[in-house]
C-alpha cells in the first residue's frame, strides 16, 4: 500500500507528534561537560579558541560543578593545566596538582549527584607537548605505561569517579587498571579513548591546553583516519585489558565507527564532540550564518544517533537548558 494511503508527513504534523515519534533521544544525563583547571586561586577568565568557556582555578571549580548538578547533566570532565611543564611531567601525579585540587572540590559541592571523570594523558604537563614519554625520535611506549598509572592513582585518590586515558599507547589500560588495583582504587572505572583519531580538528584544544606537539606529530601513535577496522581492533584489545567504557574520539567525522562500534560491542560507549567540531559551529553562529541552538542539538542527536550512550562536548550545560534541564 503506497501513496495516497500511506502518508508519512502525518506523524511530522505537530510538535507533539514529532516528539511522540521520535526514535533518538537526546537526555541531559548522557551528556558530560569538559572542564579546564588552571593553578592558582580566583581564576575565572574566557577561553578565547573556545567562546563560552572558561578556566577555572580549583577553589572555583564549585560554581561550575553546581550548575551541571543543577542541568541534570551526567557528569564533568577535567582536564589541567600544570604551573610548570618538564621533561619527565611529575607535575601530572602532584596531590596538590590542579586536577587533583580540583576533584576534592569538585567532590565536596556535587556528592554523590554528578560523576566526576578526569583526562589521563601528559601532553599538557610535558615540555615538549607530546603524550608521552619522548627518546630520540618518537614516544617511548612503554616508558610511559608506569607513569600514566601513576597519574591514574593520583586522581583516584583525590576522589575522581573515572579516570580517562587519551594517549593512546599500547597497553595503557592493563597497566592503569593494574595499578588502579594494586593500589587499592579497584572501584574506579575506566573510561578508554580506545579510537583516538589524529584528527585536524583537535587545533582549539591544543591551543588551550597548550599542548601542540614539537618535533613530530602525533600520527605514530594516534589512529590513521582513512581506517575503522583498526579502530574495532583498538577497542577489542582496551576491553580485554579492563576498560568499563570506551570512547570514540572525534565523533562527526568518525560516526560511522561510532555506528560499527555501536553494533559490535556491548561495553558503554562514548564519543567525543571536539573542540574544532564545536568551534566551527561557534564562529559560523557569530557570523549568522546559523542558528547555533539547533545546529548544535542536532549534532549532539546524530551522535547519540550514532549509538553513543555518553557524549562528551562543551555544549554539554547548555544544552541540557534547551531540552529542559533535569528530567526523569
Amino acid at each position: 500500500m503506497g501513496f495516497p494511503a500511506q502518508r508519512p508527513r502525518r506523524l511530522r504534523g505537530s510538535a507533539v507528534l514529532r516528539r511522540l515519534a521520535a526514535e533518538t533521544r537526546l537526555h541531559p544525563a548522557s551528556l558530560i561537560q569538559p572542564l579546564f583547571v588552571v593553578p592558582g586561586r580566583n581564576v575565572e577568565k574566557e577561553i578565547p579558541a573556545l567562546p563560552g568557556q572558561r578556566y577555572l582555578s580549583a577553589d572555583r571549580i564549585g560554581t561550575a560543578v553546581a550548575r551541571a548538578v543543577e542541568a541534570g547533566i551526567g557528569g564533568v570532565i577535567l582536564f589541567g593545566q600544570p604551573e610548570r611543564k618538564s621533561a619527565d611531567g611529575q607535575s601530572a601525579w602532584d596531590a596538590k596538582g590542579p586536577v587533583q585540587e580540583a576533584l576534592r572540590a569538585a567532590r565536596r559541592e556535587a556528592g554523590g549527584a554528578l560523576a566526576l571523570i578526569s583526562d589521563v594523558c601528559l601532553c599538557a604537563y610535558l615540555s615538549h607537548g607530546h603524550c608521552g614519554v619522548v627518546k630520540g625520535e618518537g614516544v617511548d611506549n612503554d616508558a610511559t605505561l608506569p607513569i600514566l598509572g601513576r597519574v591514574a592513582c593520583s586522581h583516584a585518590e583525590a576522589g575522581t569517579d573515572v579516570v580517562a586515558p587519551s594517549d593512546m599507547m599500547d597497553g595503557r589500560v592493563g597497566a592503569i587498571r593494574g595499578a588502579l588495583d594494586g593500589a587499592g582504587f579497584q572501584g574506579a572505572a575506566i573510561l578508554s579513548y580506545a579510537a583516538k583519531y589524529a584528527s585536524a580538528f583537535y587545533g582549539p584544544f591544543r591551543e588551550v591546553a597548550d599542548s601542540a606537539p614539537e618535533g613530530f606529530g602525533r600520527e605514530g601513535y594516534q589512529m590513521d583516519p582513512p581506517n575503522r577496522a583498526e579502530a574495532m581492533r583498538e577497542i577489542t584489545l582496551d576491553i580485554e585489558e579492563g576498560a568499563d567504557a570506551v570512547m570514540v574520539k572525534p565523533a562527526l567525522a568518525y560516526l560511522d565507527v561510532l555506528r560499527e562500534a555501536a553494533t559490535r560491542f556491548d561495553a558503554p560507549l562514548a564519543a567525543y564532540n571536539v573542540s574544532g567540531e564545536y568551534a566551527m559551529v561557534k564562529a559560523t553562529a557569530a557570523r549568522g550564518w546559523l542558528d547555533e541552538r539547533r545546529a548544535a542539538l542536532e549534532i549532539l542527536t546524530s551522535i547519540r544517533r550514532a549509538g553513543a550512550s555518553m557524549i562528551v562536548t562543551y555544549w554539554a550545560v547548555e544544552a541540557a537548558g534547551w531540552l529542559g534541564g533535569r528530567r526523569a
